[in-house]
């Protein structure tokens, strides 16, 4: 999958997922890790981690493997490497303690 085809794949399972306040930044400029970080909020820790393992298994069933998941086992927050794309789902929490819109949008 091309990036803006992985990007509207990524938005859509979230979406799928009941994932909220769903942000797309491109840090393309800012990172060479990944192209975009995709940021959604989950109402629940049982939330964020079914989120979080339905974009790998949607990812998994287009015939790609992620390239690493962290955080999902505590369900505060989970992080999906896709390459080109960074996942990151969280509790209202977490998210607003780390405040990745902010820093990454600098």
């Amino acid at each position: 999958m091309q990036t803006e085809q992985l990007k509207a794949f990524v938005i859509k399972t979230l979406e799928d997922m009941k994932g909220r306040d769903i942000i797309a930044l491109n840090i393309s400029d800012k990172a060479s890790f990944a192209d975009y970080m995709i940021i959604c909020s989950g109402n629940s820790k049982r939330h964020v981690k079914s989120i979080a393992q339905s974009v790998a298994i949607e990812y998994r069933a287009q015939g790609q493997e992620p390239r690493g998941m962290e955080g999902h086992d505590v369900g505060e927050w989970a992080l999906v490497d896709l390459g080109d794309i960074i996942v990151h789902v969280m509790t209202d929490e977490q998210r607003d303690k780390y405040n990745l819109e902010q820093l990454w949008a600098e």
